[in-house]
């Protein structure tokens, strides 16, 4: 929606921020199935908002807004579209300034970029698009497998996922995550050119030895970030292994 309405990225992962925030909140049955029919004015009034807050974006104004949603079959008049964006900011107690991923990401490999030169920092940035898009798709079933990893239990207990909140609501540990999964696979597709199933032993061997570049940006992560080698590499394990499960299971 971000991209039909040329918004810039970082207003796309704004909205989606505020979107996760807002789906937090807890609400009465009859309140919630009220919402489910207005779900996707809601997705779009937390992108209309994400739009106000950008510097490098054109804010969608309500004439704007009226003609994109008739585009997608959508009729709504723009006092709607005034409740549907009171609702959300109500929701939010009115609180937009939320973490951003991509803005921790470029943050990220600018730090990479000086601290060490070599970095192929605008290769990475492209990545870490890519990916950053991909973890924001399959958030659930991506947390839901770094929890058992973290855990080492099939089946955590409500009280193993009640302290991984804390993981699931850090924006760092996610860009340094998202950076070291870039890494990995540009080096594999510069180095070896591999097939999917070499990509496959690779990620099960955990980022391998040989793999000098791939290990020394983990390591820039955790010197800029304090986050450990062991918990960059789960989370880009993680991620890098609901990348390629589709497509083994295609071949």
């Amino acid at each position: 929606m971000a991209k039909k309405l040329s918004l810039d990225p970082l207003a796309g992962y704004h909205a989606i921020e505020l979107l996760q925030r807002s789906q937090s909140m807890n609400y009465e049955d009859t309140v919630f199935n009220n919402l489910k029919d207005k779900f996707p004015l809601i997705i779009f009034s937390c992108v209309q908002l994400a739009s106000k807050m950008s510097l490098h974006s054109e804010i969608i104004d309500n004439n704007t807004a009226v003609r994109f949603l008739h585009s997608v079959g959508h009729s709504v008049t723009k006092q709607t579209l005034l409740e549907s964006e009171l609702m959300v900011l109500k929701g939010l107690d009115f609180r937009l300034n939320v973490s951003n991923p991509l803005t921790y990401v470029e943050i990220l490999l600018e730090v990479l970029g000086h601290n060490e030169p070599s970095t192929p920092v605008e290769q990475l940035y492209d990545l870490c698009h890519h990916i950053l898009r991909f973890v924001s798709l399959e958030k659930t079933a991506i947390y839901d497998s770094l929890l058992v990893t973290s855990t080492k239990c099939l089946h955590p207990s409500v009280k193993q996922r009640e302290k991984f909140v804390t993981v699931t609501e850090d924006r760092m540990l996610l860009a340094v995550g998202v950076v070291a999964v870039a890494s990995y696979i540009h080096h594999v597709n510069k180095w070896e050119q591999v097939s999917v199933n070499i990509v496959f032993v690779y990620c099960r061997s955990r980022f391998c030895s040989e793999y000098f570049n791939v290990l020394q940006i983990v390591g820039g992560l955790n010197l800029i970030t304090g986050i450990s080698r062991r918990s960059i590499i789960d989370f880009a394990h993680v991620t890098l292994m609901h990348i390629v499960s589709p497509l083994l299971s295609v071949t």
